[in-house]
C-alpha cells in the first residue's frame, strides 16, 4: 500500500485528537495530570502526524527534531511505512541497492487503480521511478546532456535569462508596489533554462508553464481527481509536443537533449523505445522547473528572513554559491521520498521486513546535530555541508548542478540589483505533502 494515501485522512484525525482520543491515542486535556501530558506530547506516531498538519507543513522542524531525538526510525502503523529522521540513515537508505524506488511494477501490484491515467504510467515507468536495468540504461543516455562542458556552456544562458527577468520584475515594482516574484522570475527562470537544454525554441517555452505544472502534480502522493485529471491532460499533451519534436530533431538537429537522445539512440545497444524517448524529455522538463522554483523562492524567503546572512551576501557577493547550498539544508524543496526493501534489512538497528515501505526525511536529515552545529540556524558561511537535498546514490539527481548554478546566478543579481529588497505580505505557500515551495512570494525593491 502507498503509505501516503491516507495522509488527508489522517491529518483530520489528528486535528481531532486534540479535543478527544483517536486511533488509540489522546491529545492533551485540561485535567490530566502532568505523567499523561508528557506521554503524550512524546508519542513518535502524534508528533509525525503533526508535520502534515498545515501548521506541521509551515514549519515541520520542531517536530521532526522530536522524533529523531525520540525514535530516529519510527515504524508508522498508520502510514505503514518506516520513518527515517537522521541523516547517516536516511543515506544509507538512499544507496541501499536493496532499497528500490516504487516503480511501475509497484505501482500495478499495489494501487488498484492500474494504468488508467497516463500521468501514473508516465511517472512510475520514468527514470526518478525506474530501477536498475532500466534507471541505468535511461540515466547514461540523458547524463550525456548534463555534463561539466554543458553546463558551464548553459551559464550565459542562465545569466542573460535571469537579467531579462529581473528587469521585467524591477518594472513591476517600480512604483513602489510589490509583485509575486514566483510569477514573475520564481518559474520562468527553470522553464527557461530548461527548455534551453531540451532544445525547445523559446517562443514555445512559455504555453509549457501550466502544462509543466499540472504534471508536476503526480509528484505529490496524494492526488485528488481533479489532480489526475489535470495531470493526465498534461502528460497527454506534452507527451505529443515531445513526440513531435523529436520528429523535427531528427529531420533538422539543434543543441539540445532532444538531439542528443536521438544520436545515442542510433548507437545504443539496447535503444530507447520512442515514448521513452518523449516521456524522458517530459520528465526533464517537469523536474527541472518544479523543484528548482521550490529552491529560488525558499533561498530569498530565507535570507530576506535572516538580515545579517543577507547583508553578507550583499557586501560579499562570492557567497551566493554558499547561500544556495544552506538554503538547500536549511530548507530543502523536497521533504521526504519513498523506498522499498527488496529483502530484510536493519536499518538503525531496526528490523526492516522484506516489502517494507521506508521513507527518509531529507528536511529531518539534513538539520541532523550529528552533522551540523547548531543546525537551525541560517549560516551561510556555515562549511562542511553534507546534505541529502537532491537524493544519494543511482537517483542522485542529475540536474543538481544546474539547479545551484540557476539559484547563485539568481542571489547574485537579485542581492546586487535591489538593496532594498523586501517582504511586502504574506507568502503563501502550497498546500503539498511533499514539496515545499511558495506559490505566492510578495516583494517590493524600494524602502
Amino acid at each position: 500500500m502507498n503509505s501516503f494515501l491516507l495522509i488527508k485522512v489522517l491529518i483530520s484525525s489528528f486535528v481531532s485528537w486534540r479535543t478527544g482520543c483517536g486511533r488509540g491515542v489522546c491529545s492533551v486535556r485540561p485535567g490530566m495530570h502532568e505523567g499523561q501530558q508528557e506521554a503524550i506530547l512524546v508519542n513518535p506516531e502524534s508528533i509525525l502526524l503533526s508535520t502534515f498538519t498545515p501548521d506541521g507543513r509551515k514549519d515541520p522542524y520542531p517536530a521532526l527534531s522530536e522524533l529523531r531525538k525520540i525514535a530516529p526510525v519510527h515504524y508508522s502503523r498508520a502510514l505503514d511505512s518506516y520513518f527515517l529522521t537522521r541523516f547517516d540513515d536516511c543515506h544509507a537508505a538512499l544507496t541501499d541497492p536493496h532499497l528500490r524506488t516504487p516503480d511501475l511494477e509497484w505501482y500495478d501490484r499495489e494501487v488498484s487503480a492500474g494504468r488508467e491515467h497516463p500521468a501514473a504510467e508516465f511517472f512510475y515507468s520514468s527514470m526518478l521511478r525506474a530501477n536498475s536495468p532500466l534507471h541505468d540504461r535511461m540515466r547514461r543516455m540523458v547524463g550525456a546532456e548534463f555534463t561539466a562542458r554543458r553546463m558551464a556552456a548553459l551559464g550565459s544562458t542562465v545569466e542573460e535569462l535571469t537579467r531579462e527577468l529581473l528587469d521585467t520584475f524591477a518594472d513591476a515594482t517600480s512604483g513602489g508596489g510589490a509583485a509575486n516574484f514566483q510569477e514573475m522570475v520564481g518559474y520562468p527562470l527553470p522553464v527557461g533554462v530548461v527548455g534551453a537544454l531540451i532544445g525547445v525554441p523559446r517562443d514555445e517555452q512559455e504555453r509549457f508553464y501550466r502544462y509543466g505544472k499540472d504534471a508536476g502534480r503526480v509528484l505529490e502522493p496524494v492526488r485528488s481527481p481533479e489532480d489526475w485529471a489535470r495531470a493526465d491532460l498534461a502528460v497527454r499533451t506534452l507527451r505529443e509536443y515531445f513526440a513531435e519534436l523529436l520528429r523535427r530533431r531528427r529531420a533538422d538537429p539543434a543543441d539540445g537533449l532532444a538531439s542528443t537522445l536521438l544520436t545515442l539512440r542510433r548507437a545504443a545497444e539496447e535503444p530507447l523505445t520512442e515514448r521513452e524517448l518523449a516521456d524522458m524529455l517530459l520528465l526533464v522538463f517537469v523536474a527541472g522547473f518544479e523543484t528548482t522554483t521550490s529552491l529560488l523562492g525558499l533561498t530569498l524567503f530565507a535570507l530576506l528572513s535572516h538580515p545579517d546572512q543577507l547583508a553578507l551576501v550583499g557586501r560579499d557577493p562570492a557567497l551566493a554559491p554558499a547561500a544556495v547550498q544552506e538554503s538547500l539544508r536549511w530548507d530543502t524543496p523536497v521533504r521526504m521520498t519513498e523506498r522499498v526493501a527488496a529483502r530484510p534489512l536493519e536499518i538503525g538497528g531496526v528490523a526492516v521486513p522484506e516489502g517494507a515501505n521506508v521513507t527518509t526525511v531529507l528536511a529531518a536529515a539534513n538539520r541532523d546535530p550529528a552533522c551540523h552545529e547548531d543546525p537551525d540556524a541560517f549560516r551561510v558561511r556555515r562549511r562542511g555541508t553534507r546534505l541529502l537535498s537532491f537524493s544519494a546514490g543511482p537517483h542522485f539527481c542529475l540536474g543538481a548542478a544546474l539547479a545551484r548554478m540557476e539559484g547563485a546566478a539568481l542571489v547574485r543579481q537579485t542581492v546586487a540589483r535591489f538593496p532594498d529588497l523586501a517582504l511586502a505580505g504574506p507568502a503563501v505557500r502550497r498546500d503539498s505533502v511533499s514539496l515545499r515551495t511558495f506559490d505566492v512570494l510578495p516583494l517590493s525593491t524600494r524602502a
